[in-house]
């Protein structure tokens, strides 16, 4: 008796080893799975982002499930779908950035890593949650780009910045959306443009239709302005408000729109036979967005690499004159 208890003894850590090393093996062989989540799926700059996603999906070979989450609601559940799916981590552009503290929450809960992109997540005092890596773009600085961008085409246009009016496409509870146009507030000051001149239209989301609703009541309102100055957070802000000037009759040789982002949405405007009020727009790379943060994300997975704590891209402007060698420069 005593002889077989001494038997078992030196088997039961011989056997538990082998359980160990059979559970890591069976880890170590389970395919990386990362989720990328998105505010608002339908608009063309999330489509890129989830494309390029795509192909540092195929270039790594780790699986990766898209959904958009429209809403707070979707999102924690989108977050639990990925748990359930064994997903090891997951990029997220949530729809409210004060939303950051339940993301963190919801992430540790279900053990995933988590990354920002786009819009950075915030805590109840709205300060920037500095355990969850974000890759960004330099908001003010590249609404600087848009104000001397429009500056320096009304210049050229030689109007009389007294019968100018310049329209700030507005959607003041994103941080995001709040400094760029602020960036082109700050150019447009810097260059003398009268601030009285400067109309607020308050959209009600960030696409092209609520833009165009926002900007047909500031028209309305602000009559008296011969020529128009458009700028907002995305190309839909600036998009719609051009639609809504040509409802009125604004041209354009009338209006100066530059938005941001160089969707498709832009390019677009840029094919087109005549020129619209659609000036330009400053070129980030949803690639960068769509395919880094992707591969970011499977290295912290894989190898254990954390991304750099706050990764901000720039743009370039981008017109009808000179998309192709900007697209170039990108790599587009």
């Amino acid at each position: 008796m005593k002889r077989t208890l001494s038997i078992l003894a030196q088997c039961i850590p011989i056997l538990a080893s082998m359980v160990l090393t059979a559970t890591s093996q069976a880890q170590a062989t389970e395919p990386v799975k990362i989720g990328f989540l998105v505010k608002q799926a339908e608009e063309p700059w999330f489509q890129d982002e989830w494309r390029y996603a795509d192909q540092a999906a195929k270039e790594k070979g780790f699986l990766l499930v898209k959904i958009g989450i429209p809403n707070g609601e979707k999102m924690m559940s989108a977050i639990d779908n990925l748990a359930a799916q064994k997903a090891q981590g997951f990029v997220i552009c949530a729809p409210d950035v004060k939303l950051g503290v339940a993301v963190e929450r919801a992430a540790k809960r279900q053990s995933l890593k988590v990354m920002s992109v786009d819009d950075q997540l915030v805590d109840g005092a709205g300060k920037p949650i500095a355990s969850i890596p974000h890759m960004g773009i330099s908001a003010y600085e590249i609404g600087k780009q848009v104000g001397q961008g429009i500056m320096e085409e009304m210049k050229a246009r030689k109007w009389s910045m007294q019968e100018v009016g310049a329209l700030r496409m507005a959607f003041d509870q994103l941080p995001t959306a709040r400094e760029r146009t602020q960036g082109a507030v700050d150019a447009l000051k810097a260059g003398g443009f009268p601030i009285a001149n400067i109309i607020d239209a308050a959209q009600a989301k960030t696409d092209t239709e609520s833009a165009f609703n926002a900007a047909n009541i500031a028209f309305t309102k602000q009559a008296r302005f011969k020529h128009w100055l458009v700028f907002g957070l995305n190309d839909e802000a600036v998009l719609g408000a051009v639609r809504a000037a040509e409802g009125r009759g604004l041209r354009s040789d009338a209006v100066i729109g530059i938005g941001i982002g160089g969707s498709k949405t832009a390019l677009n405007e840029f094919v087109k036979p005549n020129p619209t009020g659609f000036y330009g727009t400053v070129l980030i790379s949803p690639k960068r967005h769509g395919y880094e943060t992707a591969i970011n994300m499977y290295k912290w997975i894989a190898e254990n690499q954390k991304p750099a704590a706050v990764t901000l891209t720039n743009g370039t402007l981008m017109t009808r004159h000179n998309q192709a060698a900007v697209r170039a420069q990108f790599g587009l």
